[in-house]
């Protein structure tokens, strides 16, 4: 049992002595916690009191053997990596250890320490390969990290330099709300589309339905004149005439079906080439729609509109999406016709005659339109040229009201000192002064604390950016240090790895040099037995011939 359970740990290993001399020194490579406590003659001499000993031992073995059979599948990565482990470094070592034992195994003991090494070679290339490629992956998360941290640099300068328009944002929204206004008004026309498809496709159906009645009145017409015709008693030369005339007759109609099928096929292409262009006409309406809400042109109320109307619409009822057709019917005298549907088309004015250019639309873009726009874009020059000197006049105003403030101050501190001489004679003056200084104290006043409320927001804000900025930088020096923790993790595990294959390597040689040395002394006595057997052989045949 023991020996099968170790087969389970180590597949491998070969048992080459008794168990009593065995079991021990494996106990303790396995780090048995117990192993002190269990002895060779405890292990010749088992059960009896000594037997809960070997079921614990056993259990042991057992629940090794499981638990390494587990980490193999990785029954236990999820669990490491939901505690912040990374395990790949060890499943490398591991993989590394077994495939390292398993070679090392194999190499005989007539083979040198050379033989060795070079089967462990391609086992040490490959975990350093494997090693590498974590650190590469390392090294990238540690670009990515590098690269967060300046676009965050970037986002502060950019947030540090660029103040959101409230005013801006509250337009975007009014005009995305338009946009969903739009949008459902959209999909409520394509909803009466779809039923008015739904009807259509009935009024289709009862089509087909009384199509399906007049074929069978035909192929009873048809049954009627075939008794006619055997009633009439004709020759056999008059009905190969009428079937050579039929002939003649059927060739040419389906001469005149074919030429049908194609001009309804031009006139089909032609009717969805005409609806795309409907659609992209649709397209560039609502587009110029919406730029002119955005330009304050629509509705007529808006600023821009001076009462006129610039929304533009098509002039065309919405009874359905384009155009219909059905395929050839025939009728008893073997005619065809292309139909349309019986709703009213969107793109005929008239039952045959299609709409004109000039009245697709609602307003004469090249003409009144045209002209509008551009008395408007003359009208807005104008006013950004006026705004523009008017600005400037502002600035020059703004500038000499400045300087004569800075002047009045000056007078105003050169003639406090004189004040208290001429109290009495200028009072009211004194009074109209001291009105108008204390007017502008306060709104001096007003002014610095909204500028003292707006510089600690900002002060605020560059803190906030600053703090965040600290944290980014503290854990990017946190996982830096954790790469390394990890990394000199790693290769401590694989130095502790190599030391212990190392010294079981040490162990397996000192086994096979007691067991050589077990041998040559069993060699030894078997060749002093024959020695002596032959000594005695030799002495008998002596004695024979003696006695003979």
């Amino acid at each position: 049992m023991f020996q099968w359970l170790y087969k389970r740990i180590d597949p491998g290993y070969k048992f080459q002595k008794s168990l009593e001399n065995e079991i021990p020194p494996i106990l303790k490579q396995l780090r048995y916690p117990f192993a002190n406590a269990i002895t060779k003659s405890m292990i010749v001499s088992a059960g009896g009191q000594n037997w809960f000993t070997f079921l614990a031992m056993l259990h042991w073995m057992m629940q090794l053997a499981q638990m390494l059979d587990r980490f193999s599948m990785g029954a236990y990565d999820e669990a490491c990596a939901e505690a912040g482990v990374d395990v790949s470094g060890d499943r490398i070592v591991f993989r590394f250890l077994f495939g390292a034992y398993q070679d090392w195994l194999q190499v005989g003991p007539e083979d040198d320490d050379d033989s060795a090494e070079e089967a462990l070679i391609p086992h040490v290339q490959a975990m350093a390969a494997e090693f590498e490629r974590t650190n590469a992956k390392y090294a990238e998360e540690l670009k990515m990290y590098e690269a967060e941290n300046a676009a965050l640099k970037a986002q502060v300068e950019e947030f540090e330099k660029n103040v959101p328009d409230v005013a801006k944002l509250d337009k975007h929204f009014k005009i995305l709300e338009d946009d969903k206004k739009k949008f459902e008004d959209y999909n409520a026309n394509v909803q009466v589309k779809i039923e008015k498809y739904d009807s259509r496709i009935k009024v289709l159906e009862d089509e087909i339905s009384k199509t399906d009645a007049e074929l069978q009145a035909s192929e009873q017409d048809r049954l009627t004149l075939q008794q006619c015709v055997d009633r009439q008693g004709l020759n056999i030369q008059d009905i190969d005439r009428m079937n050579t005339e039929r002939e003649r007759l059927q060739k040419s109609l389906d001469d005149t079906v074919i030429a049908l099928d194609e001009v309804n096929r031009r006139v089909s292409e032609k009717e969805t080439e005409t609806a795309r262009k409907l659609e992209d006409l649709e397209a560039i309406i609502k587009r110029y729609n919406s730029l002119g809400y955005q330009m304050s042109l629509i509705p007529a109320t808006a600023s821009n509109a001076k009462g006129a109307s610039y929304e533009l619409s098509l002039n065309i009822a919405d009874t359905s999406n384009g155009f219909s057709s059905s395929t050839s019917q025939f009728s008893n005298s073997q005619s065809g016709s292309r139909r349309r549907s019986p709703e009213t088309d969107r793109l005929f004015a008239d039952t045959n005659v299609g709409h004109l250019p000039a009245q697709i639309l609602n307003l004469d873009l090249r003409g009144t339109i045209r002209q509008a726009f551009i008395s408007l874009r003359k009208e807005i020059n104008e006013r950004r040229k006026k705004a523009q000197e008017t600005d400037l006049n502002a600035r020059d105003i703004l500038d000499s009201v400045g300087e004569a403030l800075s002047e009045k101050h000056t007078e105003v501190d050169t003639l406090s000192h004189r004040v208290h001489l001429a109290q009495q004679a200028h009072a009211e003056l004194r009074e109209s002064t001291a009105t108008a200084h204390t007017q502008t104290t306060a709104q001096i006043e007003k002014l610095e604390k909204e500028l003292a409320r707006m510089r600690e927001g900002v002060e605020r804000g560059v803190l906030e950016l600053e703090q965040r900025e600290m944290e980014v930088g503290v854990a990017w020096e946190g996982m830096r240090e954790e790469a390394g923790r990890v990394r000199e993790q790693l290769h401590a595990g694989v130095e502790r790895a190599l030391e212990e294959v190392i010294r079981f390597k040490v162990h397996v040689q000192k086994g096979l040099e007691e067991f050589e040395g077990w041998v040559g002394d069993e060699v030894e006595a078997e060749l002093v037995g024959d020695v002596g057997v032959n000594a005695e052989d030799g002495g008998g045949a002596d004695g024979a011939e003696v006695f003979d």
